[in-house]
């Protein structure tokens, strides 16, 4: 009898271990599949809430967040086919440089410490006319590219020449570019006429049309170096293909006065006397606007992109941030240039600048603070490109541009608020993981989609060329 009862017993113990065995299968082939789950540690959303999630998860699939929230619902409802522990770390969108030159970086530190027309006249134009070829181009956009990714940069807005071979590099590099031809009224290296200009910019607008990676925009470079038509004919050929448009505007007090005096009114009032501005224009600097202009960019919806570094080094001015952003105008974040006006593409240096340049010169530690700075590199940064759909926060249906920073350099340790220790504590240096559109580009400090030595070395290759150019 004993027997019997042992065997049933066992037989009841092994059917309940099947029955288990059976449901967690069942249970698992219930889960959804993800292309990739980034999970644990603190994940700083950036969305409306501001809501930061400790001990979060991420699920990706194809190049889109499709949940975001507390690890142990995301895990529960997905599985992934890739997974990043990020335990211990940050985890935040990518940060969106929203203004450079990113061939320049082959012309780091060329000229320093001069005025901005110094710099140009004497320095810069003269190197790139001797050097700037499709070849230049790309091995600097790699260059770039390679900074960029190691400093969390997922999304850059560029201004430049051969900007077709710029966009090439930056797709296959696996970033995110809203990439703008320049427009200048005199011959550029790519580019011997306004007719050739035009030319090349639609033919570049038209191929890149719909890319996941590339926004191509035409980038008229100023008012002082653009005429009122050269502006008028770049902007309409911007709408026609619904295109951003890149400018550079009231950086200098030169341009104000020189505005003032032929135009009658200032930079902002003047480009909008021409129809130029509106919800496509992207306006780099914006340092000498008064009340009439900031309305006027307000209105028109133009984003702003505030470049600390640039405006420190070149002695452009300070940007009115704070009132910039009181009157309802998006502000984002830039580098400017890698050479001479910043020398490096270190976002992270420029979040840290941007607070404390406002701190001192308003002359009060509560002008601009670590959370506002933490914004205009992701989420504000986003809406001052008209993208803010699409990156800047992690949320769910945006694209996949994610960052994951440690936490374990003696910089970063001890944290008792996030923001705080982002905007002055951690540097770009300690990112550690970078996935744009869903794609890992950097893993564990380790880039994948770039030679990085082979980078390095044609760039010291290009330092004594240049060099000898200019004897």
């Amino acid at each position: 009898m004993k027997t019997v009862r042992s065997s049933i017993a066992l037989s009841s113990i092994a059917l309940i271990g099947l029955l288990c065995s059976v449901s967690s299968i069942y249970a698992q082939t219930k889960k959804e599949k993800a292309d990739l789950i980034v999970t644990g540690g603190t994940f700083v959303t950036m969305n409306a809430e501001r809501r930061i999630i400790e001990d979060g998860a991420v699920a990706v699939k194809g190049d889109a967040i499709v949940a975001v929230g507390p690890r142990a619902a995301v895990e529960a409802k997905y599985s992934g086919a890739q997974t990043i522990d990020a335990k211990g770390k940050l985890v935040l969108p990518g940060l969106i440089n929203g203004h450079t030159h990113v061939p320049m970086a082959l012309l780091r530190g060329l000229k320093d410490d001069v005025t901005l027309e110094e710099w140009l006249t004497k320095a810069i134009f003269p190197a790139e006319a001797k050097n700037v070829n499709e070849e230049f181009v790309r091995w600097g956009t790699r260059l770039a590219a390679a900074e960029q990714i190691r400093g969390g940069v997922t999304t850059f807005v560029d201004m430049y020449y051969f900007e077709d071979a710029i966009a090439e590099e930056t797709k296959l590099a696996g970033m995110r570019g809203v990439l703008g031809e320049t427009f200048l009224d005199f011959p550029a290296p790519d580019n011997k006429s306004n007719a050739a200009m035009l030319d090349y910019t639609e033919k570049f607008l038209k191929r890149w049309q719909g890319d996941p990676l590339i926004h191509a925009a035409v980038a008229p470079h100023s008012m002082y170096l653009c005429s009122p038509k050269t502006l008028q004919d770049s902007a309409a050929l911007a709408r026609k293909y619904n295109a951003p448009i890149l400018i550079h505007v009231a950086e200098t007090k030169k341009e104000l006065g020189a505005s003032r005096e032929k135009n009658g009114t200032t930079p902002v009032q003047y480009l909008d006397r021409l129809g130029i501005l509106g919800p496509d224009v992207v306006a780099a600097h914006c340092i000498w606007v008064d009340a009439a202009d900031r309305k006027i960019l307000a209105q028109r919806q133009v984003g702003c992109v505030h470049n600390p570094s640039s405006n420190m080094m070149l002695a452009s001015g300070v940007a009115p941030v704070i009132e910039e952003r009181a009157a309802g105008i998006a502000v984002g974040l830039g580098t400017d240039g890698p050479a001479g006006s910043n020398n490096d593409l270190d976002l992270m240096e420029e979040m840290d600048l941007a607070a404390k340049l406002q701190k001192v010169t308003k002359m009060d530690p509560r002008a601009l603070g670590a959370k506002a700075v933490v914004e205009m590199a992701t989420i504000e940064g986003a809406r001052a490109l008209h993208m803010e759909k699409e990156i800047g926060s992690l949320e769910t249906g945006k694209k996949a541009d994610i960052i994951v920073i440690g936490l374990d350099a003696p910089n970063a340790v001890p944290m008792y608020d996030v923001y705080s220790q982002l905007a002055y504590a951690l540097k770009g240096s300690d990112v550690e993981t970078v996935i744009i559109g869903g794609r890992a580009v950097m893993r564990d400090r380790k880039l994948l989609t770039l030679d990085e030595p082979a980078i390095l070395a044609k760039a010291r290759e290009y330092k004594t060329k240049i060099e000898a150019s200019l004897k």
